[in-house]
């Protein structure tokens, strides 16, 4: 069995790989999150130290640049 880049084994077939996908879509087995809280709660931590390290006129910058795209169309 082969390892991914964090170490966790995977087989390295493709049919192999593709059983346990399948059955977490037709809902016969569950997908497995863990890290999801963790990785969340990281996120908000690092967006709120950096909104504070931030200039105003920088947040400004960054605010119109993802404003943009939700508003060109």
């Amino acid at each position: 069995m082969s390892k991914d880049p964090k170490g966790a084994k995977r087989t390295a077939d493709i049919i192999g790989a593709a059983v346990p996908v399948s059955r977490v879509a037709t809902g016969d087995a569950e997908g497995k999150h863990v890290n999801a809280p963790i990785r969340t709660k990281g996120g908000e931590a690092g967006g709120a130290t950096r909104a504070k390290s931030e200039t105003s006129p920088r947040r400004k910058e960054i605010d119109k640049a993802a404003a943009s795209p939700r508003w060109e169309g």
